[in-house]
Protein backbone atom coordinates (compact mmCIF):
# COMPACT_ATOMS: atom_id res chain seq x y z
CA UNK A 1 0.00 0.00 0.00
CA UNK A 2 2.93 2.32 0.65
CA UNK A 3 4.00 1.70 -2.94
CA UNK A 4 0.57 2.83 -4.15
CA UNK A 5 0.91 6.13 -2.19
CA UNK A 6 4.32 6.81 -3.81
CA UNK A 7 2.77 6.38 -7.28
CA UNK A 8 -0.09 8.72 -6.34
CA UNK A 9 2.35 11.34 -5.02
CA UNK A 10 4.35 11.15 -8.27
CA UNK A 11 1.18 11.57 -10.32
CA UNK A 12 0.18 14.58 -8.20
CA UNK A 13 3.66 16.11 -8.65
CA UNK A 14 3.45 15.64 -12.42
CA UNK A 15 0.07 17.25 -12.34
CA UNK A 16 1.52 20.25 -10.48
CA UNK A 17 4.40 20.48 -12.98
CA UNK A 18 1.96 20.29 -15.87
CA UNK A 19 -0.19 23.00 -14.30
CA UNK A 20 2.86 25.18 -13.80
CA UNK A 21 3.90 24.66 -17.44
CA UNK A 22 0.40 25.51 -18.66
CA UNK A 23 0.28 28.60 -16.47
CA UNK A 24 3.61 29.74 -17.88
CA UNK A 25 2.66 28.95 -21.48
CA UNK A 26 -0.89 30.32 -21.49
CA UNK A 27 -0.63 33.25 -19.07
CA UNK A 28 2.86 34.52 -18.29
CA UNK A 29 4.40 34.44 -21.80
CA UNK A 30 1.42 36.12 -23.55
CA UNK A 31 1.31 38.71 -20.78
CA UNK A 32 5.04 39.46 -21.24
CA UNK A 33 4.59 39.75 -25.02
CA UNK A 34 1.61 42.10 -24.59
CA UNK A 35 3.59 44.32 -22.20
CA UNK A 36 6.59 44.40 -24.57
CA UNK A 37 4.37 45.35 -27.52
CA UNK A 38 2.61 48.05 -25.52
CA UNK A 39 5.88 49.55 -24.31
CA UNK A 40 7.41 49.32 -27.78
CA UNK A 41 4.47 51.24 -29.23
CA UNK A 42 4.82 53.94 -26.58
CA UNK A 43 8.54 54.32 -27.22
CA UNK A 44 8.19 54.77 -30.98
CA UNK A 45 6.28 58.05 -30.80
CA UNK A 46 6.36 60.48 -33.74
CA UNK A 47 9.29 60.32 -36.13
CA UNK A 48 11.08 63.59 -36.44
CA UNK A 49 12.84 62.58 -39.66
CA UNK A 50 9.64 62.72 -41.67
CA UNK A 51 10.33 59.63 -43.72
CA UNK A 52 7.72 56.94 -43.79
CA UNK A 53 8.08 53.21 -43.85
CA UNK A 54 5.97 53.15 -46.98
CA UNK A 55 2.71 52.37 -45.22
CA UNK A 56 1.98 55.98 -44.42
CA UNK A 57 1.86 58.81 -46.94
CA UNK A 58 3.85 61.96 -46.21
CA UNK A 59 3.53 65.36 -47.76
CA UNK A 60 6.83 66.83 -48.93
CA UNK A 61 7.67 69.87 -46.86
CA UNK A 62 10.42 72.36 -47.38
CA UNK A 63 10.94 71.33 -50.99
CA UNK A 64 10.43 74.17 -53.42
CA UNK A 65 11.82 72.89 -56.71
CA UNK A 66 11.71 74.81 -59.94
CA UNK A 67 8.43 74.57 -61.81
CA UNK A 68 7.90 71.59 -64.07
CA UNK A 69 10.19 69.08 -62.35
CA UNK A 70 7.53 66.40 -62.48
CA UNK A 71 6.82 67.01 -66.16
CA UNK A 72 10.45 67.51 -67.16
CA UNK A 73 12.19 64.77 -65.12
CA UNK A 74 9.34 62.36 -64.39
CA UNK A 75 9.87 62.51 -60.62
CA UNK A 76 8.19 64.07 -57.60
CA UNK A 77 10.62 65.14 -54.91
CA UNK A 78 9.77 63.84 -51.45
CA UNK A 79 12.45 65.78 -49.59
CA UNK A 80 16.06 66.52 -48.79
CA UNK A 81 16.71 65.77 -45.14
CA UNK A 82 19.62 65.55 -42.78
CA UNK A 83 20.35 62.02 -41.64
CA UNK A 84 22.96 60.12 -39.61
CA UNK A 85 23.44 62.89 -37.04
CA UNK A 86 23.79 65.44 -39.84
CA UNK A 87 26.65 63.72 -41.70
CA UNK A 88 24.42 62.55 -44.58
CA UNK A 89 21.90 64.41 -46.75
CA UNK A 90 19.12 62.06 -47.83
CA UNK A 91 17.37 63.02 -51.08
CA UNK A 92 14.15 61.07 -51.71
CA UNK A 93 12.06 61.12 -54.86
CA UNK A 94 9.15 59.18 -56.34
CA UNK A 95 9.25 58.11 -59.99
CA UNK A 96 6.20 59.25 -61.93
CA UNK A 97 7.47 58.50 -65.46
CA UNK A 98 10.26 55.86 -65.70
CA UNK A 99 11.33 56.96 -69.19
CA UNK A 100 11.89 60.57 -68.15
CA UNK A 101 13.53 59.52 -64.86
CA UNK A 102 16.04 57.21 -66.58
CA UNK A 103 18.91 59.79 -66.53
CA UNK A 104 18.65 59.93 -62.73
CA UNK A 105 19.31 56.19 -62.57
CA UNK A 106 22.39 56.20 -64.82
CA UNK A 107 25.40 54.82 -62.90
CA UNK A 108 27.86 56.78 -65.01
CA UNK A 109 26.38 60.12 -63.98
CA UNK A 110 27.87 61.46 -60.76
CA UNK A 111 25.29 63.55 -58.89
CA UNK A 112 26.27 66.25 -56.42
CA UNK A 113 24.56 68.88 -54.32
CA UNK A 114 25.60 72.49 -54.67
CA UNK A 115 25.09 74.82 -51.71
CA UNK A 116 23.50 77.93 -53.23
CA UNK A 117 24.96 80.28 -50.61
CA UNK A 118 28.60 79.17 -50.57
CA UNK A 119 29.03 77.11 -53.74
CA UNK A 120 30.22 74.03 -51.79
CA UNK A 121 29.77 70.72 -53.61
CA UNK A 122 28.69 67.55 -51.76
CA UNK A 123 29.10 64.25 -53.58
CA UNK A 124 27.69 60.75 -53.22
CA UNK A 125 29.90 58.44 -51.12
CA UNK A 126 31.28 55.52 -53.14
CA UNK A 127 32.25 52.57 -50.96
CA UNK A 128 34.24 49.54 -52.04
CA UNK A 129 31.58 47.01 -51.07
CA UNK A 130 28.35 48.93 -51.65
CA UNK A 131 29.29 51.26 -54.49
CA UNK A 132 27.50 54.59 -54.75
CA UNK A 133 24.98 55.18 -51.99
CA UNK A 134 22.05 55.75 -54.30
CA UNK A 135 19.47 53.86 -56.29
CA UNK A 136 20.60 53.11 -59.83
CA UNK A 137 18.87 51.64 -62.85
CA UNK A 138 20.31 48.18 -62.27
CA UNK A 139 16.81 46.80 -62.10
CA UNK A 140 13.70 47.98 -63.86
CA UNK A 141 12.54 51.40 -62.67
CA UNK A 142 9.06 51.10 -61.20
CA UNK A 143 6.39 53.79 -61.43
CA UNK A 144 5.13 55.22 -58.12
CA UNK A 145 8.07 53.86 -56.12
CA UNK A 146 10.40 55.89 -53.88
CA UNK A 147 14.14 56.08 -54.64
CA UNK A 148 17.04 57.73 -52.82
CA UNK A 149 20.43 59.40 -53.21
CA UNK A 150 22.64 59.87 -50.14
CA UNK A 151 25.13 62.75 -50.13
CA UNK A 152 28.08 63.10 -47.76
CA UNK A 153 28.01 66.12 -45.45
CA UNK A 154 31.49 66.05 -43.88
CA UNK A 155 31.79 68.24 -40.83
CA UNK A 156 28.01 68.76 -40.94
CA UNK A 157 28.63 71.77 -43.13
CA UNK A 158 25.08 71.93 -44.49
CA UNK A 159 22.35 72.59 -41.94
CA UNK A 160 18.55 72.53 -42.03
CA UNK A 161 17.24 75.53 -43.93
CA UNK A 162 20.12 75.71 -46.44
CA UNK A 163 19.06 75.88 -50.08
CA UNK A 164 20.68 73.40 -52.42
CA UNK A 165 20.81 72.62 -56.14
CA UNK A 166 20.94 68.98 -57.30
CA UNK A 167 23.20 68.56 -60.34
CA UNK A 168 23.28 65.31 -62.37
CA UNK A 169 25.06 65.69 -65.66
CA UNK A 170 23.02 68.28 -67.58
CA UNK A 171 20.07 68.12 -65.15
CA UNK A 172 19.64 70.74 -62.45
CA UNK A 173 16.98 70.97 -59.75
CA UNK A 174 17.34 74.26 -57.95
CA UNK A 175 16.11 75.75 -54.67
CA UNK A 176 15.69 72.55 -52.63
CA UNK A 177 15.46 73.43 -48.95
CA UNK A 178 17.17 71.08 -46.49
CA UNK A 179 14.82 69.89 -43.77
Amino acid sequence: MNEHNDKTATVENKSDATMLRELLFYVVIPLAIAIALALGGCASGHRSSGYSSGAEKIAPTGVTPEAGTEDRLGIRMEGLRLSSAGYILDFRYRVIDPDKAAPLMDRKTRPYLLDEASGAQLGVPDTAKLGQLRTTGRNKVVTDQDYFILFANPGRYVQAGNRMTLVMGGLRIEHITVQ
